[in-house]
């Protein structure tokens, strides 16, 4: 199949810090060494994301180790982030490539991070695998309207991953001063009311979602 066929979705990304994000990007792929291709700048984002995970697992027994995951959060953003700028910058692009292999990354990614987050004990495995289960369904939703639609929403009300990862980073740093916090007269753990809040917020963009896209399609092919 030739890639001159294929219609790549309209991106729209319209969080809050995405103005100064393309900014930064782009003056990153311009002084980014030859060597360095969209491909290398990939791997970096998943393997990143795999190790987040390895030491979110380990930070339950020793917590300074969430400042190694912040740092992997933040190769994940330079390498998930600058690599779609870098081969626009350089007209090296491959749409479905690029889609699929970025998606993708972020779907393992993901995984791993939550994962290992469990493993911490810092998240209960039943919010843990409520997160993932509604990110992945959202995740699905994007890649459909995307499909179907031929539009892909990045960043939904404003966030975007580049908010979701700051949010994170800052979330590990208040752990490192507790891991519990007191609602309601009871204590929890603090990313398990983080977890709930955000499953809660990804369920109803979900929601949301599916029935616009689905009066958006019924409209652009209301039978006769």
């Amino acid at each position: 199949m030739s890639s001159n066929n294929f219609k790549d979705a309209t991106r729209e990304q319209t969080s809050i810090l995405a103005p100064l994000e393309r900014a930064a990007l782009r003056g990153l792929a311009r002084r980014m060494p030859a060597w360095i291709n969209s491909d290398h700048l990939s791997l970096l984002g998943l393997v990143a994301m795999l190790f987040a995970g390895v030491f979110y697992a380990a930070s339950g027994q020793n917590p300074l180790l969430l400042h190694a995951v912040n740092m992997c959060i933040f190769l994940n953003w330079f390498g998930d982030s600058l690599d779609g700028t870098l081969a626009r910058h350089r007209d090296r692009q491959r749409p479905r490539y690029g889609f699929y292999v970025d998606h993708i990354i972020d779907t393992f990614g993901t995984m791993f991070l939550i994962l290992g987050l469990a493993i911490s004990g810092y998240m209960s495995e039943r919010v843990a695998a409520a997160v993932l289960v509604v990110f992945l369904m959202l995740a699905i939703n994007s890649y459909l309207a995307a499909y179907a639609l031929g539009i892909f929403k990045i960043s939904q009300w404003k966030m975007g991953p580049t908010e979701i990862r700051l949010l994170i980073i800052v979330g590990n740093l208040v752990l490192l001063q507790s891991a519990h916090t007191r609602m309601f007269g009871r204590q929890f753990l603090l990313f398990d009311v983080a977890g709930v809040i955000s499953a809660v917020g990804m369920a109803a963009i979900l929601i949301f979602s599916s029935i616009k896209n689905t009066h958006a399609l019924y409209e652009l092919e209301r039978l006769p």
